[in-house]
């Protein structure tokens, strides 16, 4: 329960006879390489050297992993189950529990409540280490998982543009959140706890990276990195304004986020056109100018 953030989310692991990783990460080095600030034209390659001698029984392997990844694609699409952390009688008593949670907040009172509601000894909520963080992250799986559940149906999303779809699959998270909104300040301090923060973080970064994933992104520069930090902003600053939101059936919310999306798509345009005339400007002016309008007239 006390793993790393980088042992939960940058590290892959092995499963059987292939790779599993926790999320679409590409490979930094092709990022570098590939990026619209690099200063090389051509993709580098670094060698794929072991870091010691116990490590060259893993290096064919290693290697054929990060060709992959200089090739251009992003590694390992496999996902992991949201909800496979917690089974059997504990994810019983947890999915109970979140039905006490408005008149018991997010605690160990609620999972008492939920483990004699489905006829399970109280006795087993001492078996979570964290309790109440276990509550919360249980409901943050579960809503991920319900997530790509809506994705993966594919009927909602069609014909969408990027920023369409980010819209709607973010405000379909949020609504999830809807009935427990008054006892939401509660789960947010709870995972800012030094002890949850690792989690929370894993959670959120799992749920940006599904919902770019399902806008088409593909990207496996830097970009894919500034992408998901934006929308994590996004999601975030957006949950934080819902907690005030007294609107009907947060009118207001929903208006804020389809505001600070096209505000992100907005500046996405305006960094390319910042990038155009800096090629403008070091080709030396003169008919690079012109290109730069050109371009810009043209978006």
């Amino acid at each position: 329960m006390y793993r790393t953030v980088v042992n939960r989310i940058l590290l892959t692991k092995n499963t059987g006879g292939g790779r599993r990783c926790l999320l679409r990460f590409p490979d930094l080095r092709t990022a570098v390489s590939s990026s619209r600030f690099s200063t090389t034209t051509e993709p580098q390659t670094f060698p794929n050297r072991p870091l010691n001698p116990a490590d060259s029984s893993t290096s064919s392997s290693s290697t054929s992993f990060q060709t992959s990844s200089a090739a251009g694609d992003i590694p390992c699409q496999e996902r992991k189950n949201p909800r496979a952390e917690y089974q059997g009688e504990q994810a019983r008593v947890l999915q109970a529990s979140l039905r006490h949670v408005l008149r018991l907040g997010w605690s160990g009172e609620a999972m008492i409540a939920g483990a004699k509601e489905v006829g399970i000894s109280p006795s087993i909520v001492g078996s979570f280490p964290r309790k109440e963080a276990a509550l919360v992250e249980f409901f943050m799986d579960d809503c991920l998982q319900r997530l790509i559940d809506r994705i993966d149906s594919g009927e909602e999303l069609q014909d969408l543009i990027p920023s369409q779809c980010i819209y709607k699959l973010v405000r379909f998270r949020l609504e999830m959140q809807a009935p427990y909104i008054s006892k939401w300040p509660q789960a947010l301090s709870i995972q800012a706890h030094p002890l949850n923060v690792s989690t929370s973080f894993k959670q959120r970064a799992m749920l940006v990276d599904e919902i770019w994933h399902a806008a088409g992104d593909e990207a496996s520069d830097l970009d894919w990195y500034v992408k998901r930090t934006v929308l994590g902003g996004i999601y975030s600053t957006t949950e934080i304004y819902m907690l005030t939101d007294s609107s009907s059936e947060f009118r207001d919310t929903w208006l804020f986020l389809d505001n600070r999306v096209k505000d992100a798509f907005d500046l996405k345009k305006t960094i390319q056109e910042a990038t155009y005339l800096a090629e403008a400007v070091g080709a030396g002016m003169g008919s690079s100018l012109q290109g730069f309008v050109g371009k810009v007239i043209q978006r």
